[in-house]
């Protein structure tokens, strides 16, 4: 995790007055983040380094990702969209794309989260913008987090809580289930196979 400061450290550093850094930020010159508990500004050591010229523009593209488990509740899926443009316009951050899928979190095929995790492979894009983290995935988060990190790509995640509505998560829930009982059945039956194996193999011995 890089260094952060609070307004007044970071008007220290670069020599600017705490009203001069808010003013800029409304300005949208130099954008400051926000702290989700507090909403207080806060800046991190790349924005200084850019600051002093030592480190190049950012470059990539600012993606916006939305996800709903099924068609029933698109309604929320507008929702994420609303929210999610509305942090933008707060932190005055351009949206290259918006990506969206319907399907549910444990579900690694879906259509726009692979095209984004190519897209992230190919050093395409600067920071991905969630509502929330499950909307990513619904398990193995902190995979996907380091997996972006590496590619140099931020994660952003507007609230940082779990969005579980009941229907989705009694889906995924089922789909867990589902996927351990069709292992355990497996299982079962390579036991079986292999019992019987023996026993042919011992009734062939004897004869």
């Amino acid at each position: 995790m890089q260094n952060t400061y609070d307004i007044q450290a970071f008007g220290k550093r670069i020599g600017k007055s705490t009203k001069t850094l808010q003013k800029w930020d409304r300005e949208g010159k130099l954008v400051a983040h926000r702290s989700p508990q507090s909403n207080r500004r806060y800046y991190t050591h790349d924005q200084y380094l850019e600051y002093r010229g030592l480190k190049a523009p950012e470059q990539g593209l600012t993606i916006a990702y939305s996800r709903v488990s099924g068609i029933t509740q698109k309604p929320d899926l507008v929702n994420q969209t609303k929210a999610l443009e509305a942090y933008c316009h707060q932190h005055s951050l351009k949206v290259d794309e918006w990506m969206s899928d319907i399907g549910s979190g444990l579900n690694y095929k879906r259509k726009q989260f692979n095209r984004l995790m190519e897209m992230v492979e190919l050093g395409q894009v600067r920071r991905i913008i969630l509502a929330h983290r499950d909307r990513l995935v619904r398990f193995g988060y902190e995979y996907f987090e380091a997996f972006c990190e590496r590619h140099h790509t931020q994660l952003i995640v507007i609230n940082g809580e779990n969005h579980s509505p009941e229907q989705e998560l009694v889906r995924d829930l089922i789909a867990i289930v589902t996927v351990f009982s069709a292992r355990l059945h497996g299982l079962r039956s390579y036991k079986k196979a292999i019992k019987d194996a023996a026993l042919q193999k011992d009734q062939n011995e004897r004869f």
